[in-house]
């Protein structure tokens, strides 16, 4: 027994050791997570005890160039529930569901769900929210915050855009300009108990938003409206598909107005037109779905069918469409064929009717032909045969060279989001029968933005510019924080040519086919088009003209696009005259005056 003893003392000595070592490593533990990594556990002790609601920011508002708002905000509510705090939930269910006109069964789901604040619904507005507010129901949270508002309906809305539930930008420059509009959001902080009910002393800390800044963009509320009007007007008259109308400053790239008729209610834009419903929806649409039967119709739309409708309603056909544009690009070809030399004004054309090129017979939209012209007198009358023989003068390589150096094989860079790009032949497939298609505005598509800001580098002395909306970036209370600035532009053309070019345009309007744009006492510059669609068999035509004035030293530019109209179709009698009513108005709102009124042979002479 004796024998034993020092193995026991030797075992209890070792237990005692690991005691020791033990309480030693705890005690060390126990000072490390007391001072070393109090403020992270404190922390965390604090997030378990606090409850967090988001305040939204009050976004930036968007100004014309007058400071006409253009978009607003106003406030509205959000309804939550805090499980936890409820003392009566069979009256806050019946109070909601009255107020808020939800169905009982969907607010008693919310308002049952064990969660530590649920939200019953968003976006209400403020007076209802006030009602609730006053019942003093436990439990109930009605915070404030913003909804994007639109004091003009539809107007510009492809351009402007609208925000989501979440209030950042879906669309438009509301997308395209968010780190300027959207601010930072606020929050609140209110400390609870273990149990999750917030401790009335505690109170309660708000971090206050920071609003957005508004945005000041070229658009000109009137000049938006005009064209709005006019665009709609003649989409009734022709019974268009749609119809697109831009005015822009061709000098510095500014738009002052872009449409795109039917435009869509910013302040409701989930709600179908009836122009964008399947196309048998769409025929009765024309006689009378309205009411009930459109939201019926509306309804029946689910998953993609829907999300296509509402892309569709929702795209800027300025920028995100190609097109044929038809004659308005031999604005290009002839630039190109007088900057390379290839052609001068008097040079001597034949037009039969048609050209051979290769194994083709490619006609002129004049059957009987021209007979024989100037170089001037085929740009009057939009003579395919003379553009075709200025685009074989020029020859595939120097053409595509000239497409290259004007930049139409690039993205003209405004600042909205979406814009296509030029769909063009590779320069390796394309053969004389190609090149002569292309000279005349055919086999291949642009935008009309991109249509527009090469024309308007072509008349302005030669200086590509940049399309846009943006100017400046201002506080609420109007101070100047930002002026946006765009790179000069790079030259395209020589300003002899450029002069050229202004002139030769003019006798399209003074005499040729574009003489349904010319108003006295101005002097207008412009070309007409007319293009079919494919496939060609199925007679759908495009109708577009483009002017500009003062034809000397232009100063705005004007674009209508007629997609599909019915009966007569030539873009000199149907597009022309809006580019001329758009004119009528902007030229003297803008301070242009008419010059004398000039005899007639004067102006025949001219």
């Amino acid at each position: 027994m004796q024998k034993t003893r020092p193995f026991h003392r030797r075992k209890i000595v070792l237990i005692f050791l690991c005691c020791l070592l033990a309480l030693c490593f705890l005690g060390g533990r126990l000072t490390h997570l007391m001072v070393a990594e109090s403020e992270h556990y404190a922390a965390l002790a604090e997030d378990l005890h606090e409850r967090e609601r988001e305040i939204k920011a009050a976004r930036g508002r968007i100004l014309d160039r007058n400071g006409v708002v253009l978009a607003d905000n106003r406030t509205v509510c959000t309804v939550s529930v805090i499980h936890s705090q409820l003392e009566e939930p069979e009256r806050v269910i019946q109070v909601l569901a009255k107020e808020l006109e939800m169905d009982e069964a969907a607010v008693r789901k919310r308002v049952e769900k064990v969660s530590s604040i649920e939200r019953i619904r968003k976006n209400v507005d403020k007076e209802t929210g006030d009602r609730i507010r006053n019942y003093g129901l436990a439990g109930v949270k009605v915070d404030e915050d913003y909804r994007r508002y639109y004091p003009y309906g539809s107007m510009a809305s492809k351009v402007l855009g609208f925000t989501g539930g979440d209030n950042q930008g879906i669309i438009g420059l509301e997308v395209g300009y968010e780190q300027v509009l959207a601010g930072t959001p606020g929050k609140i902080l209110t400390l609870t108990d273990a149990r999750g009910i917030e401790l009335e002393d505690a109170g309660e800390s708000r971090l206050e938003p920071e609003a957005g800044s508004d945005l000041v963009i070229s658009l000109d509320y009137n000049i938006q409206q005009y064209a709005e009007q006019a665009a709609q007007k003649v989409r009734e008259q022709k019974q268009a598909d749609s119809v697109s109308i831009l005015i822009m400053n061709p000098s510095n790239g500014e738009i002052y107005a872009m449409t795109n008729v039917p435009e869509f209610d910013l302040n409701d834009p989930y709600t179908l037109l009836p122009e964008y419903l399947p196309q048998q929806a769409e025929t009765q649409a024309q006689d009378a779905l309205t009411g009930e039967a459109l939201q019926d119709a509306q309804a029946a739309l689910t998953g993609e069918a829907l999300q296509d409708a509402l892309n569709r309603m929702w795209r800027n056909g300025c920028l995100n469409d190609t097109y044929e544009p038809g004659s308005t690009f031999k604005t290009v070809t002839a630039a190109a064929g007088l900057e390379a030399g290839v052609v001068s004004l008097n040079d001597q054309f034949s037009c039969p009717g048609f050209k051979i090129v290769e194994d083709r017979r490619i006609r002129c939209h004049k059957t009987g032909g021209h007979g024989s012209e100037t170089f001037v007198q085929g740009t009057q009358n939009s003579c395919n045969p003379v553009f075709i023989e200025v685009g074989l003068r020029l020859g595939v390589d120097r053409y595509f060279s000239y497409f290259e150096q004007f930049g139409l094989n690039q993205k003209t860079g405004i600042d909205l989001p979406g814009e296509a790009a030029t769909i063009m032949h590779k320069k390796e497939n394309v053969g004389q029968v190609e090149l002569a298609t292309i000279s005349f505005g055919q086999s291949f598509q642009i935008t009309p933005v991109q249509l527009a800001a090469t024309v308007s580098s072509i008349v302005n002395g030669g200086i590509r510019v940049t399309p846009h909306f943006g100017v400046s970036v201002r506080s609420g209370d109007g101070a100047l924080l930002d002026v946006f600035q765009y790179e000069d532009g790079r030259r395209i053309l020589s300003a002899e040519t450029s002069q050229t070019m202004r002139w030769l345009l003019e006798q399209v309007v003074d005499g040729g086919s574009g003489k349904n744009a010319y108003i006295e006492g101005y002097r207008i510059g412009g070309k007409t088009a007319t293009s079919e669609t494919l496939p060609r068999s199925a007679n759908r035509y495009i109708s577009s003209f483009v002017g500009f004035a003062p034809a000397d030293d232009p100063q705005v530019l004007g674009l209508c696009v007629i997609n599909n109209p019915q009966g007569v179709y030539y873009g000199g009698t149907i597009a022309a005259p809006v580019i001329r009513e758009m004119f009528e108005n902007i030229l003297p709102y803008l301070g242009f005056a008419r010059a004398e009124a000039e005899t007639e042979a004067e102006h025949l002479h001219n």
